[in-house]
């Protein structure tokens, strides 16, 4: 079965960073886009960025710049990189593997709290 596992969440304070983890099993993770996305209370799930199975990456204009999405096919696992976060990151961050044309696999997502 397959398994995305996301890890690294936590509180900081506006302009602090965090790193995400995603750890996936039970696919070729190779052949997997693979995303991030965040939803916060009341809002609707947002795509963060993406990151083909080459390398190949997109981000919300809302976190270009500060955040980095990152993969290493060796571990099975993908990062993000955020940096000189606001309040307005704050939120679940969800996982989500992805082909085209085919099935898309989600984590249960971790929490980023970012206040003072």
């Amino acid at each position: 079965q397959v398994q995305l596992v996301e890890s690294g969440g936590g509180l900081v304070q506006p302009g602090g960073s965090l790193r995400l983890s995603c750890a996936a099993s039970g696919l070729l993770f190779s052949i997997y886009g693979m995303g991030w996305y965040r939803q916060a209370p009341g809002k609707q799930r947002e795509l963060v960025a993406t990151i083909t199975g080459s390398g190949s990456t997109t981000y919300a204009d809302a976190v270009k710049g500060r955040f980095t999405i990152s993969r290493d096919n060796a571990k099975n696992t993908v990062y993000l990189q955020m940096n000189s976060l606001k309040p307005e990151d704050a939120g679940v961050y969800y996982c989500k593997a992805y082909r085209s044309n085919g099935m898309n696999y989600w984590g249960k997502g971790t929490l980023v709290t970012v206040s003072s």
